[in-house]
C-alpha cells in the first residue's frame, strides 16, 4: 500500500481548511478531521477524512505558444496551476520571483524547438525537473536550500530541443 507523502497531506490539511473557512464544516469538524488528516499513513485513511469534502479546484491551465520570436513574462504576472510552454523558435524568458503563485505547486510544461529558455523562481522555492528531456544541451541548474518553509514547489517537465534550459532562484 503507498504510503502518504508530504504533497498529499499538505494538500488534504489545506481542504479542511477551506471547508472550515467558507463555512461547510464546524470548527469541532475541522479539529478532528486535521487530527486523522496529519495521523494518515496510507491514502485510503486519508481519503476517509476527506470523504465528503468537495473535490479541490484543480486551477488553471495556461498556454503561452510562440512558432518565433521571443516569449517574456515578468513582473507581478499571475501564475496558472498549469502553464504550457510552446515555441518553436525563439527564446523563453519566464520570471516568477515576483509573480503571483496562489498554488503550492505550480506545473510548467516546456515544448521547446530551437532557442534557450531561462526561468527564475522565487528565492524559496522547491524545484522539480525530474519529467524534462533535453536534446542538445544540458540543464543548468543548481538546486539551493529553502530560506523558509512553506515555498512553493515548481515542477517543470516536458523537453527541449536545441537549446539551454537555465532555472536559477532569484536572490530576493
Amino acid at each position: 500500500m503507498a504510503r502518504v507523502g508530504e504533497d498529499d497531506r499538505e494538500s488534504a490539511v489545506r481542504r479542511v481548511r477551506e471547508a472550515y473557512a467558507e463555512e461547510r464544516i464546524s470548527h469541532e469538524e475541522m479539529d478532528e478531521r486535521l487530527g486523522r488528516v496529519l495521523a494518515a499513513t496510507t491514502h485510503g485513511e486519508l481519503a476517509a477524512a476527506l470523504d465528503p469534502l468537495p473535490a479541490e479546484d484543480p486551477g488553471t491551465t495556461a498556454t503561452i505558444a510562440a512558432a518565433g520570436g521571443r516569449i517574456k513574462r515578468r513582473g507581478a504576472w499571475q501564475v496558472p496551476r498549469i502553464l504550457k510552454v510552446e515555441s518553436a523558435f525563439g527564446r523563453v524568458r519566464l520570471d516568477l520571483s515576483r509573480a503571483v503563485i496562489a498554488y503550492p505547486v505550480v506545473d510548467i510544461e516546456l515544448s521547446l524547438g530551437t532557442g534557450n529558455a531561462s526561468i527564475t523562481v522565487p528565492r524559496d522555492a522547491i524545484v522539480e525537473v525530474e519529467g524534462l528531456a533535453t536534446g542538445w544541451k544540458d540543464l543548468r541548474y543548481r538546486p539551493r536550500q529553502p530560506s523558509r518553509p512553506g515555498g512553493p514547489r515548481i515542477r517543470i517537465s516536458g523537453a527541449l530541443g536545441y537549446g539551454r534550459l537555465r532555472i536559477r532562484h532569484a536572490w530576493r
